[in-house]
């Protein structure tokens, strides 16, 4: 007898409460439209309920950080909004954002649990969260395997990890499909995963066994199921613009059919009524966050790999109030884009919502060579385990010739600072951003300049009326 079985994903929406612009990619570049909230979400969540009623809705997590008023309550304003979407389980990587006795602290609000199969206490080996739930939905067991995002403790600030490792997933997913095939006797195995699209696929390629893969990271937007042997794997986008669907036939034990849908959650769609009010009361003390601080002509992005407009924009703020050689931020892609136009405030805390403060480092050539080749072996890796996350590091007063094909450790051609050659051992000032603009292991004489990014941003907008952002052409693909 076949039955029908329906999984929901939310992944990568990065605190994004209400609606918000998104990036698209038209024939002649980006284009922007309003997306995503809660609210919405809520509704499609309804709307799919009465078509698909055997359903499990899950979270592939980044769900605690990315916005201002999540990060300035430390997720907790979140809290009541998740508990009425019918979750069932989620999993993590920017949540430890906190340290891990906050996001302990977010997940017991919770109605839903947080699976974590590769998160473990240094001092005693014991795993932090289960590493996974059975479900029993459609006459199914469903199997729901956990795995929390592994470069928590090798890139991120260290206090994301106080006192945990997090592994690849390598030895503990064949370990857990095992355990749920025999033991828990699962109908379907699935695994709930924030390793990244790459590295997953390389997982499951590696070990069989799995049904269907949940996703997240890598802010994919897959408009139909990749598969990776026999497993389905579904990635829906970023910031709650979209959520996935993914409808199962399954048969003696066996999926012998699937429809997929990756929906945008478009502004035409009515927020729930009640979710909307809950969330309108809860952004009433920021409400300071829509003050008009500048206009753009520029739209500024986060969508690309190599540099970025949003970015550009970001360091060239740093650069106008900062002497140094050198600047750098991160590769994040989290951040709703802002179109031509108007900019709020909001929109300055969404590219950096914890408006770190901006501090100089001095490097060697060497160290910048090798902090360079790390970031781009990190991005492109041959090896997708060996993946960091991100894209390649933004930065400004350099220009840096690489091939991404190459192996680790060659990829830069050439490297100029200020149109000079990178001399090896010649010492640069750089300003950077958080821990992860500049490695803590790399340069020495760090100090604090007592400038907070958003009011440097603020600052140049304020000089820069329109602001137009040119390339930079930082790093060059050859």
């Amino acid at each position: 007898m076949a039955t029908t079985l329906s999984f929901f994903q939310l992944n990568d929406v990065h605190g994004y409460l209400n609606l918000h612009q998104e990036l698209f990619y038209g024939p002649t570049g980006p284009e922007y439209r309003p997306c995503g909230g809660y609210a919405r979400i809520a509704t499609l969540l309804q709307q799919w309920r009465q078509q698909y009623p055997a359903s499990l809705l899950f979270d592939g997590g980044d769900t605690f950080h990315g916005t201002r008023p999540v990060v300035d309550t430390q997720g907790e304003i979140l809290v009541p909004i998740l508990n009425e979407l019918g979750v069932a389980g989620m999993t993590a990587h920017w949540d430890f954002a906190y340290g891990p006795d906050r996001l302990r602290q977010l997940v017991k609000q919770l109605n839903y649990p947080l699976l974590a199969a590769n998160v473990y206490e240094k001092a005693s080996g014991e795993l932090v969260y289960p590493p996974y739930q059975v479900y029993e939905t459609a006459g199914l067991r469903v199997g729901v395997i956990g795995l929390a995002c592994p470069i928590v403790d090798k890139t991120m600030p260290a206090h994301f990890g106080e006192g945990l490792r997090f592994t690849d997933g390598t030895a503990e997913l064949p370990r857990y499909v095992a355990e749920l095939r025999g033991t828990e006797r699962a109908d379907l195995v699935v695994l709930l995963s924030h390793c990244g699209f790459p590295q997953d696929v390389a997982l499951l390629q590696a070990h069989p066994g799995v049904d269907v893969c949940l996703s997240s990271h890598t802010h994919n937007r897959l408009y139909e199921p990749y598969r990776a042997g026999d497993c389905l794997v579904i990635q829906s986008g970023a910031h709650g613009s979209f959520v996935g669907r993914l409808t199962l036939t399954v048969e003696n034990g066996r999926v012998t059919a699937h429809d997929h849908e990756l929906r945008e959650v478009s502004a035409d769609l009515t927020p729930d009524p009640a979710l909307q009010a809950r969330i309108d009361a809860a952004l009433l003390p920021y409400a300071s966050l829509r003050e008009v601080v500048g206009v753009t002509a520029t739209g500024l992005h986060r969508g690309t790999s190599v540099e970025c407009p949003a970015d550009d924009f970001l360091l060239a703020s740093i650069r106008a109030l900062v002497p140094a050689d050198l600047y750098f931020s991160n590769g994040w892609r989290y951040g709703a884009p802002i179109p031509p136009g108007p900019v709020q405030l909001n929109d300055l805390y969404d590219l950096v919502p914890m408006d770190p403060e901006i501090e100089t480092v001095e490097l060697t050539g060497a160290e910048l060579r090798q902090m360079l080749e790390k970031n781009l072996e990190g991005t492109y890796s041959q090896n997708p385990l060996h993946q960091m996350g991100g894209y390649v590091k933004r930065a400004l007063g350099l220009k840096a010739y690489f091939k991404a094909e190459n192996p680790k450790g060659s990829r830069l051609q050439t490297v100029f600072i200020k149109d000079q050659p990178l001399d090896p051992g010649r010492t640069y000032t750089a300003a950077y951003i958080t821990a992860q603009g500049v490695p803590p292991q790399f340069g020495r004489n760090r100090r604090k300049t007592g400038q907070h990014v958003v009011a440097v941003m603020r600052a140049y907008l304020t000089q820069h009326r329109p602001m137009v952002v040119h390339p930079h052409a930082t790093f060059v693909v050859v």
